[in-house]
């Protein structure tokens, strides 16, 4: 029983020293670093959540959709500035840039609609 528990501690000091030199690689080139971006899109005037907002970055092929709360996540995205471009059937198409880094990658996009 000592030779299993000796085991799984001696595992778990490898994984966790493996896991902390890598992250620290990571971190020490700012272009490696990616993240998840996600946040909430709404109607600028009733303040309610948008359902099916389209929503892309600029210059890239990713996308995706707001779920039923107003709400989306996209996987993947470099830090540094970063151009959403969101699009809504009666509404107008919006495009804003955020800077994004490890503490900061959750926007509020209020759209307005189409007169």
């Amino acid at each position: 029983m000592k030779k299993v528990i000796f085991a799984l501690l001696v595992a778990f000091a490898t994984t966790s020293a493996f896991a902390e030199k890598a992250e620290t690689k990571t971190n020490s080139k700012a272009e490696a670093v990616v993240l998840s971006l996600s946040g909430n899109i709404i109607d600028e005037v009733s303040g309610e959540a948008l359902v099916g907002v389209e929503v892309k970055v600029d210059g890239s092929d990713q996308k995706t959709y707001t779920d039923f709360d107003g709400h989306f996540i996209i996987d993947n995205v470099k830090s540094g500035e970063c151009k959403l471009v969101t699009s809504y059937t009666s509404y107008n198409k919006n495009e804003k840039t955020f800077q994004i880094d490890s503490k900061s990658n959750l926007v509020k996009i209020e759209l307005q609609a189409s007169k």
